[in-house]
Order: structure tokens, then sequence, then C-alpha cells
């Protein structure tokens, strides 16, 4: 996978989105990257995608975001993929968190189907450069 280098816009602190990627930074995901898709979908605001080491690490950084959600007061919240735990798609409104592991992550490759020319849409990577 390679870093994708799209223009950004810097994120206020307070917002959800934002505490999602700090929460899943301090449960050590690999290679988060948020797609701001505000005005192009109508069914999210911010895709979330990121990594674990494992299907046990999958797992539990699943079940450590959905407390949080949670504790945050989104009451909606749809998991699919928490059995098999190599592709969990958390639902949480405005946000949907995809949570990968590595291999399943590159097969999928959902970065690239949602940014299709420098520019379209606002990305950020966090964590580490491959």
């Amino acid at each position: 996978m390679r870093r994708l280098n799209i223009p950004t816009k810097k994120q206020s602190p307070n917002n959800i989105q934002a505490q999602v990627v700090s929460e899943l930074d301090k449960l050590k995901a690999e290679n988060i990257v948020v797609i701001d898709l505000k005005g192009k979908s109508s069914i999210v605001d911010y895709m979330i995608i990121a990594a674990g080491s494992s299907s046990r690490h999958t797992n539990s950084m699943a079940q450590k975001i959905i407390e949080f959600f949670k504790t945050h007061k989104i009451k909606k919240i749809s998991v699919e993929g928490l059995q098999k735990s190599d592709w969990i798609l958390i639902d949480a409104g405005d946000i949907l968190l995809n949570l990968f592991q590595q291999e399943t992550r590159e097969f999928y490759n959902l970065e690239k189907m949602w940014v299709q020319k420098k520019g379209e849409s606002e990305t950020i990577m966090i964590g580490n450069d491959i």
C-alpha cells in the first residue's frame, strides 16, 4: 500500500471523527486513513480505514471503538464482521469505520475507490508510511 498524497484541511480536535482517529492511534491501528466525503456521498461524512495486525487485534479495536461511540452518546451503531474479523464495518451515522486485517485491506483497496484523482476528496494518512 502506498501513502495517498492528497491536500487536506486542518481538522477541529473537538469533532468525533478526530477523536475516533485518536482512539485508533492509541489502540495501535496501522495505516489510518480518513476520507472526507462531505458533499460527495449522501450516506456518510467521513470514512475511516485502518488495519490491525491480526484478527484478535482487529476485533479488540472494534470492541473498544464501539464502546467509545456508546460513551459519546452515539446510539445507532451497526456492526458487521465481528465474528471473522478480517473486515469489520462499523456504521456510526456520519462516520463509517472499516477495520481490516492487512491482507484484506490490500485486496479491497477502498482508498482507491474513493480517491479517483488528486484533490477530489480530502484524505489524511496517519500512522505508518509504507
